[in-house]
């Protein structure tokens, strides 16, 4: 079960949002400001915040300061009525995973939840599993039955970036600032050649395939 933490002022928001995510099956915990909330951290097992902003003592920008300087990994989903774009840079910059403007949409929450503790999952144990087919970061390797390939680095890590968010649509220059860095002399063009490299490499399998979107980029669908 997981276990997420609410961190509002608002004992409404509270128990409404408390009440929404134990319907889902999840164990929550509440804290009325930042202070307490890292005091709870300290005493309990979290796998994810749901955080206010706007807090007496400590607000959402300096719990998200504090919890960073110590735990980079712990994902935190800021909800606020704030809607300006700096508002939510600032909580980006400071190290949030999501932001969301209240009033929330109850589904898009929890989606939105769902899609984070899995990425979390992925990143802490840096592997996919696609029905038959994993893939592991450490080794660079996609395995499917007693086959195993070991992937050149790009080509691994592309193909790593786009099935840890099957369904995103990704551009070529997104995918190239985050495979081969904004510094890179090569063209966007490489992507388009390891993409087909990929599609190749990994044809007939029935568990996922790289899609083109026309005039945008590229997106993973999982079959399995």
């Amino acid at each position: 079960m997981f276990r997420i933490l609410v961190v509002d002022d608002d004992k409404n928001t509270r128990w409404l949002t408390q009440t929404i995510l134990e319907t889902e099956g999840y164990q929550v915990f509440c804290a009325k400001d930042g202070e307490e909330a890292l005091a709870l951290l300290d005493r309990e097992y979290i796998d994810l915040v749901v955080l206010d902003v706007m807090m007496p003592k400590l607000d959402g920008y300096g719990f998200t300061e504090a919890l960073r300087a110590v735990n980079a990994n712990l994902p935190i989903l800021m909800v606020s009525a704030k809607q300006l774009p700096a508002d939510r840079n600032r909580g980006f910059r400071l190290g949030i995973d999501d932001y969301m403007v209240k009033p929330v949409d109850e589904e898009e929450l929890l989606l939105r939840i769902k899609a984070l503790l899995r990425r979390a999952r992925i990143a802490n144990e840096r592997k996919i599993q696609i029905g038959d087919v994993t893939l592991d970061y450490d080794s660079m390797t996609v395995s499917r039955g007693g086959q195993i390939q070991t992937l050149p680095q790009k080509e691994f890590l592309l193909l790593y970036k786009l099935l840890s968010y099957p369904g995103k649509i990704f551009t070529r220059i997104e995918l190239m600032d985050e495979i081969w860095g904004q510094e890179s002399n090569t063209g966007w063009e490489t992507v388009t050649v390891h993409i087909g490299r990929l599609r190749k490499r990994f044809e007939g399998w029935p568990e996922f395939e790289i899609v083109s979107v026309r005039g945008l980029g590229y997106k993973a669908v999982k079959k399995g």
